[in-house]
């Protein structure tokens, strides 16, 4: 059996996941990366994106919507903005928040706010392209 480590996956509704795992792989803000057993201690910023965790050589992918992500002796612990397993996940009001998103680009003028909007809907997008990927495997 592979080594495992403790993962806690917490957001400010829930507890979205917590136990033992051989791997989770996240949306970095600087890029994505992988985490296992042993990994060195490290802090980082988590984008938009699906986090997949693999436990018993099955993955379980979970939607998160930012937060910070933490390496230390303990295992691994996420703070997610949102977290939503891809079973839970409602597609028609996903798809809905970015049309919503999609309108209110309209509204905003020129500088860092439009520039955060554009990209915070890029990653949904993104999301969105993954999600139509893996309900069709």
């Amino acid at each position: 059996m592979a080594n495992t480590f403790h993962f806690d996956l917490v957001s400010p509704e829930k507890i979205a996941f917590s136990g033992e795992v051989e791997q989770v792989d996240i949306p970095g803000v600087e890029g994505d990366f992988g985490v296992l057993a042993g990994h060195s201690p490290l802090v980082a910023s988590v984008r938009p994106g699906i986090l997949t965790v693999t436990i018993g050589g099955k993955h379980e992918k979970i939607i998160v919507l930012g937060g910070l992500a933490e390496v230390s002796e303990k295992g691994l612990t996420v703070l997610a903005d949102t977290a939503t397993s891809m079973a839970e996940l409602d597609r028609a009001a996903f798809a809905n928040q970015i049309e919503e998103m999609e309108e209110n680009l309209k509204e905003e003028e020129p500088g860092n706010a439009l520039d955060r909007a554009i990209a915070r809907l890029d990653h949904f997008k993104v999301i969105q392209r993954q999600i139509t990927s893996t309900a069709m495997h």
